[in-house]
């Protein structure tokens, strides 16, 4: 299906960053014995086991090893995106709980948060992509190329902008073309490309001014892409409004046709085109409450909440219970000549609210 490198993602076979390193040194070792590069050889050889290490699908693994700079970024790409998943849904039922036996069987069923994760991984390789482009980490790749702003004529072209143009070509490639088989299979290439979009839609231009006196005759400007916290919230926003889509079947194969999209929602401008056209997420299956304990969840039982912001809808009307404490956290900070910050301890008392189980 092409896009095995997310499933790698989300079903936690990529391995973590440092799993990519060297191993680890104590501090104390003499600089002398510290390798200031690797001979060309060794820096293939060791760029290829990381790749090899990803679990990637043949196609994948040839591009992954076509440049040093894409191993790396994978594995960057995959913790600022499963971060950014947690950190958007940290108030919800649903937190963005992948460990173990979780994430795989939510994988294999087409929820809204299914599609979440498709479009916020996707989001998130061409994002670290575009950003090593412009950084210099890739062979393949430099700054943003194509200066194509209005008034060019006063503008000067500099600084160094993310290569959107780059990434988003590379990450097409490499999660495979649309197949016009497999049901499930579709849905998961759209929710990748609105991952994309959505990337592209946040791309500003920023300038900064020449002159006399400030006069700004001509501006430097170059093309920076949203923080990566901006794109998670506006998935977020997609996943509250994505569409629920099913399938038309033929009973005499047994074989899916084209998307039908929920009543009074049309599918596009074309009647062929069995997928929304707009940059909107879909799903295929209603998702489970997550209010206890199942394959998809751990459920809500004991989890921390916020009494006058969730706690009802996240203990699903089982209660809550309070627990007082007492805590002791810097305060009064302030920064010393030179080079350190001074703080009192303060100690206050807090209410902690849990759900019940």
């Amino acid at each position: 299906r092409g896009d095995g490198a997310l499933r790698a993602l989300w079903e936690g076979r990529w391995p973590c960053p440092a799993c990519l390193s060297v191993p680890s040194l104590t501090g104390s070792e003499p600089l002398t014995i510290l390798p200031l590069t690797l001979e060309p050889e060794a820096a293939a050889q060791a760029h290829y086991k990381a790749c090899d290490r990803l679990k990637l699908e043949r196609k994948q693994r040839r591009m992954c090893r076509r440049d040093p700079g894409v191993a790396e970024t994978l594995v960057e790409a995959v913790s600022m995106s499963a971060l950014e998943c947690q950190y958007q849904f940290r108030f919800e039922r649903w937190n963005c709980t992948l460990e173990g036996r979780y994430r795989a069987s939510l994988l294999k069923r087409g929820f809204k948060e299914t599609a979440f994760l498709y479009a916020i991984s996707s989001a998130g390789l061409t994002h670290a992509l575009a950003k090593a482009c412009s950084a210099g980490r890739m062979e393949r790749c430099t700054c943003d190329e194509a200066p194509d702003l209005e008034n060019r004529e006063a503008w000067q072209w500099g600084g160094c902008g993310d290569n959107l143009k780059y990434s988003s070509k590379f990450v097409k490639e490499f999660l495979g073309r649309r197949s016009n088989k497999d049901l499930r299979a579709r849905v998961d290439f759209h929710n990748n490309l609105v991952g994309v979009k959505v990337i592209k839609a946040g791309v500003e231009t920023t300038c900064k001014c020449h002159g006399v006196s400030g006069s700004c005759t001509v501006r430097t400007c170059w093309r920076q892409l949203a923080p990566f916290h901006e794109v998670g919230k506006r998935l977020k926003h997609k996943y509250e409004t994505a569409l629920k889509v099913g399938s038309t079947t033929n009973e005499a194969t047994g074989e899916a046709g084209a998307i039908s999209p929920p009543r009074g929602r049309a599918a596009g401008t074309g009647g062929s085109d069995p997928l929304p056209r707009t940059p909107e997420l879909v799903h295929l299956d209603d998702s489970p409450s997550f209010c206890l304990a199942s394959r998809f969840s751990p459920g809500t039982a004991g989890r921390r909440c916020h009494r006058e912001k969730n706690c009802e809808s996240i203990c699903c009307g089982r209660g809550h219970n309070t627990q007082s404490r007492v805590v002791t956290r810097p305060c009064q900070c302030q920064v010393r000549w030179c080079c350190y910050v001074e703080c009192r301890q303060c100690t206050q008392r807090e209410e902690v609210y849990t759900c019940k189980g």
